[in-house]
């Protein structure tokens, strides 16, 4: 774990939530705080991702590396490329911040012939909130997916908060998720991204004329925010749960819509997934 760029609060919380780990001898720590010299920062995660291939390739260990936070690290690369004067690109930060940033993220994966692999996951804070800010848009191009999580979803007591449609998963992309995923992945991910996406359209509507003069139609899609977020999302910290249940999960949300709203599932799905009484009642 390597947490860069942390107030003095956030360090103890981490040591304290981790105290349990190190003793088991499970865990290194790489820690560098706000008030610790800047270039510091720039090799933390080095050091970290060093020690974690070492632990991979040499020892056959499955290491798991966080880094925490990616975005407080490109704050001081920027800093950094300010003094030696070079020339800013986007938001005063290098010109060479992807390749930097690829350079951390793409040092995982397994190396044929070894034990052992090494699994990558950055964190990183989006300044107001914003995915196109430059750090978590060039994560986006170069991880594999990206979680996002939500206050708005926190704040209603979701866990974890989850915001779907901010988040990406690439696992069901043609070629790349054959073995790792179902068939109907691709499907049933871009019908729920559908649905969710006019569900909260109907929900800006409803603040504005009332949920009196919504159709029935409009109703049954208000009400699928609610059920995505109580059956798939929640869930608890010691529940462990497969992709095929989630898979199941979505089917079930999906399902409280009628099959007249659901055109993008092919039919041949529907049918193997919709209850025959079901099917006569829509």
């Amino acid at each position: 774990m390597a947490p860069h760029g942390l107030r003095k609060r956030a360090p103890a919380f981490v040591r304290e939530g981790l105290t349990a780990r190190s003793a088991a001898r499970e865990l290194a720590l790489f820690l560098n705080t706000a008030d610790d010299p800047v270039i510091e920062r720039l090799l933390t995660p080095r050091l970290a991702l060093t020690v974690a291939e070492h632990l991979a390739f040499t020892e056959g260990r499955h290491v798991l590396v966080v880094m925490t936070d990616m975005t407080a690290y490109s704050e001081a690369l920027r800093e950094v490329s300010a003094a030696r004067g070079e020339i800013p690109a986007r938001r005063a930060y290098p010109g060479y911040l992807y390749s930097d940033l690829a350079s951390l993220y793409e040092r995982c994966g397994r190396i044929k012939g070894r034990p052992g692999s090494v699994t990558v996951l950055p964190v990183l804070t989006m300044p107001a909130g914003d995915i196109t800010h430059p750090v978590p848009d060039l994560t986006g191009y170069i991880a594999e997916g990206q979680i996002v999580l939500s206050a708005g979803v926190q704040a209603v007591g979701t866990y974890p908060p989850v915001d779907p449609l901010a988040s990406l998963s690439r696992l069901m992309r043609k070629g790349t998720g054959a073995g790792r995923t179902r068939a109907d992945h691709p499907a049933v991910a871009a019908q729920l991204i559908a649905a969710l996406a006019r569900s909260r359209q109907v929900a800006e509507l409803a603040d504005l004329i009332g949920r009196s003069a919504l159709s029935p139609a409009d109703l049954r899609l208000l009400d699928l925010e609610d059920a995505f977020r109580n059956r798939f999302l929640a869930q608890g910290t010691d529940e462990g749960r497969s992709l095929d249940d989630s898979l199941d999960r979505a089917w079930e949300v999906l399902l409280t819509l009628p099959r007249s709203q659901l055109g993008m599932l092919p039919a041949d799905l529907l049918d193997t997934h919709t209850p025959p009484q079901d099917e006569e009642a829509q």
